[in-house]
């Protein structure tokens, strides 16, 4: 019922913001956040949508961020569009998206891999240019069977196509969600491959610098990782968001409507959000 997690193709989903909202509705979402990567686009038609198909649609975003030269991802809920900071700040992440794209074709070029960038932006149209964009082309082209298999062979470290880029800070990317109204929230901590250790140094950084939320129940993580992150969230009094990170059929690691509930331990991130309150009481 709740998804605060997805993607439209003003960044690397396949459906526009009205389409998407349309196949969170019809997939038994009620409550749907649009969290393009470092771009809030897609709000607008989103909530418009939204609107028509009588769900409540949460203004988001997802931030890149370099910590300890590892990329993570910061999900901004609740930000407000409108706000002059935050709409700068993520121009500016954007521009080095696109250097990074270029670079990364360049190095699929010396791998013998040709035509990279022309096809990745192809795909992305007039939107931000990720991974997931040189992710189709490599599948196209039989480089790899599925999106998930490019991440292992393609454009991670030590890989042909990856780009060691510098992203926003982590502390920056927290301040801009926050100075805009919304919550920060850590995105499948599950994905980063972190030790405990590090993990322990991260949430505690996060949670310093004014982190809300970890996401807990989250397309990408196993039921183990489930309980896993449950118990960190707890430890650092942080609460816990769930979202399927859809992108579209044949690249998401779950489908929309399909979440599992966060473990009973868990506090809901949504906890106090007024708009929250007659939706879950119905």
């Amino acid at each position: 019922m709740i998804d605060l997690h997805s993607h439209s193709n003003i960044s690397d989903g396949l459906l526009s913001p009205a389409e998407l909202v349309a196949h969170a509705a019809n997939n038994g979402v009620r409550v749907l956040a649009l969290t393009d990567h470092d771009d809030i686009g897609g709000l607008q038609e989103a909530q418009q949508a939204a609107v028509q198909h009588g769900i409540t649609l949460i203004n988001g975003v997802e931030i890149s961020v370099t910590w300890k030269k590892r990329t993570l991802h910061i999900v901004g809920l609740n930000v407000n569009p409108d706000n002059a900071v935050l709409q700068a700040g993520l121009a500016a992440v954007r521009s080095g998206r696109l250097e990074r794209a270029r670079q990364m074709a360049l190095s699929l070029e010396k791998s013998g891999i040709h035509g990279s960038f022309e096809a990745a932006s192809s795909y992305a149209q007039q939107s931000i240019l990720t991974r997931m964009h040189f992710a189709r082309f490599l599948v196209e082209k039989g480089y790899a069977k599925d999106p998930k298999s490019v991440f292992k062979k393609y454009l991670v470290k030590g890989k042909p196509g990856f780009v060691n880029h510098e992203w926003m800070s982590l502390g920056s990317a927290i301040d801009l969600i926050i100075n805009s109204g919304g919550v920060a929230v850590l995105a499948h901590p599950g994905r980063y491959e972190i030790k405990r250790t590090n993990m322990l140094l991260l949430l505690e950084e996060f949670r310093a610098l004014g982190g809300t939320a970890i996401e807990v129940v989250t397309g990408s993580h196993t039921a183990a990782q489930y309980v896993e992150y449950a118990k960190y969230a707890q430890l650092f009094g942080l609460k816990a968001s769930q979202g399927s990170d859809y992108h579209g059929k044949g690249i998401s690691f779950m489908g929309m409507g399909r979440l599992p509930e966060l473990p009973a331990n868990c506090i809901p991130v949504w906890q106090d959000w007024p708009q929250m309150d007659a939706l879950l009481a119905a």
